[in-house]
């Protein structure tokens, strides 16, 4: 059986995603400060910090794409075990080629769509920081693209063990 996690990107490849999994720990981190200090702001001082309420909001975006390219990268995303096992070694690596080629068809369609909507969303501004809103919105292509690269080496590897087995 294939095994699900592309872990095998190489020494520098691991290190780009395992800090992605601390990044998005910091984010996460970064997203409960705000909302502490806008509660604490809110009903100990009775006022509120204008903007802050934005922070967890436009960062919550970031931390998805890159929290979903960390797990993809150690194959924790959710899967169909109790089907895929009943399959055989063959099936079981081209259900996996077919799922990966799919949803990296979608992450491309997300890229290709992004290019139009991140120079325009950075023409709008947030109304309570001020912040250009493509500076958000730019979460998803570099999302995906970091959520290719564990997909792309998957589909690769299953394609290489698929042709070995035919040789």
């Amino acid at each position: 059986m294939t095994d699900r996690s592309p872990r095998s990107l190489g020494r520098w490849g691991s290190r780009l995603y395992d800090g992605l999994g601390y990044l998005g720990g910091v984010i996460l981190a970064l997203m409960a400060g705000a909302v502490f200090v806008q509660v604490v702001a809110r009903y100990v001082f009775a006022r509120a910090i204008d903007g802050i309420d934005e922070v967890p909001r436009y960062l919550f975006v970031w931390l998805v794409m890159i929290g979903a390219a960390a797990a993809m990268h150690r194959g924790q995303h959710t899967a169909l075990d109790y089907f895929r096992d009943r399959l055989g070694p063959t099936a079981r690596r081209v259900t996996l080629l077919a799922t990966n080629a799919g949803a990296a068809l979608l992450f491309l369609s997300m890229i290709k769509v992004s290019l139009v909507l991140v120079p325009n969303a950075q023409l709008q501004r947030s109304a309570g920081l001020d912040l250009p809103l493509g500076w958000v919105f730019l979460a998803v292509p570099v999302g995906s693209a970091l959520i290719l690269g564990p997909m792309v080496w998957t589909i690769l590897k299953t394609l290489g063990e698929i042709w070995q087995r035919r040789s």
